[in-house]
């Protein structure tokens, strides 16, 4: 009976001790994938933000903060400041600060006014201002007044001395004023000059609005000026043999139906480098479904170029297209943190695949598109081959850097040499990331947008903003050209 129990013991104890091991092997994987993440998350705060191969590979100093060692900061003495009184200034109104503004006068008059009743040559018999516009110079404002004179025909109403009927006489003559342009926005001070330097301010150079009028004018100019033009480039767009596409959150925070914490998302179109003129199209959607780049391309049959997100696959007819760069940006987040390890990470060994390919198709820039179409199947094709046939080996699991690395790689492989079937479609989606990063920085300053409303007009505006300066156009100068025009008027902001 002891011998029994003894056994039994024993066999307990075994299977404890197998549970135990297991249970260790487990917590030393989560231990493992946590201080992955926290090297990661360290180096995002306190490293350098680059990717290039010279600094992520090779075996450089760890960069010093400061120049020399600091001494012992010297204390500063407590000081109490005594604040005076005072009392709050009134606050300015406009007419307040555009009175002092100097004033350019523009009189909207006729040569040889003519009565249209009678033929007759009318006479000049008064003037009026019909309102003001606060115009933006370089470094200076003015206001530009609009002065319009009124007119009346001397034969029209004329009547024997001895009638005394004085309002039948008003009412038969003709008087009318001379013509002049109506203000771009009724009610406002704003012209085309000063609504183009704001839109130029916040969507090029992420200068956030100051007041709620400004943003009021930013959805009138989005609406009926730069919506008509955006939906042109949206139709040309569809025409190209090539379309990036991208996505970035934004946060609006009063929207119908979902809470102020929900992120949503403005997506970006643009199409190929190899194209002469350049198109780049900005899309507020409150989500990241397929459905949303499925109903923007419907129509568009070429070659999409995009990360792995799975809701691309949702837009059918189209030739898919993988990003090699974000595949290598999931192998650089894997790269060890010690540099002296690299001859035997797989990690490194693949960042190394990648530099080498990309060399290589550094050298068909210059080419034709045949050119580098047989170029890239004699030399890049084979280094892609090596690279995936040597991902195959790895045998992964759990949630490390490295194995995320692996399942992404062969996950989109076929999407990855799809770039090889023509040669002017890129190897990777970069021209998408370059034209939202100006979105992703003005974000940093305005943060947010109020209404869905608003989050639309931006990008609209985003897109005008964004394709201007693409095909190297003057964009504070294109927008106050289409904001001089009819409401309606297309202008597209390309070259000619």
């Amino acid at each position: 009976m002891s011998e029994q129990n003894a056994v039994r013991n024993e066999l307990s104890l075994a299977q404890e001790n197998a549970a135990l091991r297991s249970r260790v092997a487990v917590l030393e994987e989560e231990l493992a994938l946590i201080r992955e993440q926290l090297a990661w998350l360290k180096k995002q705060v306190f490293g350098r933000k680059t990717e290039q191969s010279s600094v992520i590979m090779d075996n450089g100093q760890q960069l010093t903060l400061f120049q020399e060692e600091q001494g012992q900061s010297a204390k500063t003495a407590e000081e109490t400041i005594t604040v005076p009184e005072h009392k709050r200034k009134k606050k300015r109104t406009h007419d307040d600060w555009m009175s002092k503004l100097p004033v350019e006068e523009i009189e909207h008059k006729e040569e040889h006014p003519i009565c249209e009743n009678c033929g007759a040559e009318m006479k000049e018999i008064g003037k009026e201002k019909a309102y003001d516009e606060l115009v933006f110079t370089p470094a200076k404002y003015h206001i530009r007044r609009h002065i319009v004179y009124t007119y009346k025909c001397p034969e029209c109403g004329e009547y024997p001395e001895d009638y005394d009927n004085e309002t039948d006489h008003i009412e038969s003559c003709n008087i009318r004023r001379a013509y002049y342009p109506k203000p771009m926005i009724p009610g406002s001070f704003c012209s085309p000059e000063l609504l183009a330097h704001i839109v130029y301010e916040k969507y090029a150079k992420a200068v956030p609005l100051l007041k709620a009028t400004m943003s009021n004018w930013i959805l009138t100019a989005a609406e009926k000026w730069c919506l008509p033009v955006v939906e042109k480039m949206h139709d040309l767009l569809l025409t190209s043999s090539v379309i990036h596409a991208d996505e970035t959150p934004v946060q609006v925070l009063h929207e119908e139906g979902r809470k102020a914490t929900t992120e949503s998302k403005m997506w970006v179109y643009c199409n190929g480098k190899m194209n002469d003129r350049s198109i780049v199209i900005f899309d507020y959607q409150p989500t990241r479904k397929g459905e949303n780049v499925q109903a923007f391309l419907q129509g568009f049959t070429g070659y999409l170029v995009r990360d792995g997100y799975s809701g691309y696959h949702k837009v059918k007819g189209v030739k898919h297209c993988g990003c090699l760069i974000h595949c290598r940006r999931y192998f650089v987040n894997a790269l060890p943190k010690e540099k002296k390890t690299h001859p035997s990470s797989v990690a490194a060994e693949a960042v190394r695949y990648f530099d080498r390919i990309y060399h290589e198709e550094g050298l068909l820039v210059n080419m034709t598109a045949d050119e580098r179409y047989k170029e890239r199947l004699v030399k890049i094709k084979p280094l892609l081959d090596e690279l995936f046939a040597r991902l195959e080996t790895i045998q992964v699991s759990g949630k490390s850097a490295l194995a995320k690395a692996v399942r992404y790689a062969l996950h989109e492989k076929p999407f990855f040499y799809t770039f090889l079937q023509n040669g002017n479609v890129p190897p990777d989606n970069n021209r998408a990331e370059n034209a939202i990063r100006p979105f992703a920085i003005g974000r940093k300053n305005w943060l947010f947008s109020n209404t869905a409303n608003g989050a639309k007009a931006s990008a609209v505006l985003y897109s005008i903003a964004a394709t201007a300066q693409a095909n190297g156009v003057n964009t504070e100068q294109y927008l106050t050209e289409l904001f001089s025009q009819p409401v309606g008027t297309i202008i597209l902001p390309l070259n000619t």
